[in-house]
Parts: C-alpha cells; sequence; structure tokens
C-alpha cells in the first residue's frame, strides 16, 4: 500500500482526522447540501471508535445536524409572520460557529467541552 493511500483511509476511519474531515463537509454543505448528509453518516458510522476525544466530537457533529435542522423547521414556519427570517440567519451563523469551534477543539485534539449543548 502506499503511502497517499494511508493517509486516504484515515479520512474515512475514526480520529482526528476524519472529525475534520466531517466539520469541513458540515461547513462545505453551504455551498452543496449534500456533504452534510455524508459527514452525518461518517459521523455516526465513526461514533464510539478512535480516541477517546473524538467521541464527544461526532456526538457535537451529529446533534449539530439534527438541531439544525430543527432549528431550520421552526424558521420556515416562522416566515410566514417575517421573523422567521431572523431565526433562519441565526441558524446559520449558529452553524459555523459551531463547526468552527469543533474545528478548532479538534485541532488542539481535545474533547468538545459540552457535546450536548443547544447552543454553541
Amino acid at each position: 500500500m502506499s503511502e497517499n493511500q494511508g493517509s486516504f483511509d484515515s479520512v474515512f476511519q475514526a480520529g482526528g482526522t476524519n472529525v475534520k474531515v466531517v466539520y469541513l463537509l458540515y461547513l462545505l454543505s453551504l455551498l452543496a447540501g449534500v456533504t452534510a448528509l455524508v459527514g452525518l453518516v461518517m459521523a455516526y458510522l465513526n461514533r464510539g471508535n478512535g480516541p477517546e476525544w473524538t467521541t464527544s466530537h461526532y456526538t457535537y457533529q451529529i446533534r449539530t445536524i439534527w438541531m439544525g435542522l430543527a432549528y431550520s423547521l421552526g424558521g420556515l414556519i416562522l416566515a410566514v409572520a417575517a421573523v422567521g427570517f431572523l431565526v433562519l440567519v441565526f441558524v446559520g451563523v449558529w452553524y459555523i460557529v459551531r463547526c468552527v469551534r469543533g474545528l478548532q477543539a479538534a485541532a488542539r485534539e481535545e474533547p468538545m467541552p459540552d457535546a450536548l449543548t443547544w447552543l454553541w
């Protein structure tokens, strides 16, 4: 197996590289939505595997998608009353902040301090 093949495999195996790839897929989903689904599947498949600090990241990533969908649905429903557009802007900012915070913690190989939070 070549050296490049080994680094390619680490993208899909539980660990720090995979955690970072999932966050990047989430951010890329702002331009191409399907990448969030790919990242979600990767997070579900790798949760509980890999170094201990990654487990909190996978939980945080999974919750980011499901809570983001719930918040977005609420914003779409409230869009009839115009306030929903503000909610949708908040959801976009919230999503980006969660991904950036996760990437920063992953770069330091630290667990997410509160993976179950509803906020940042």
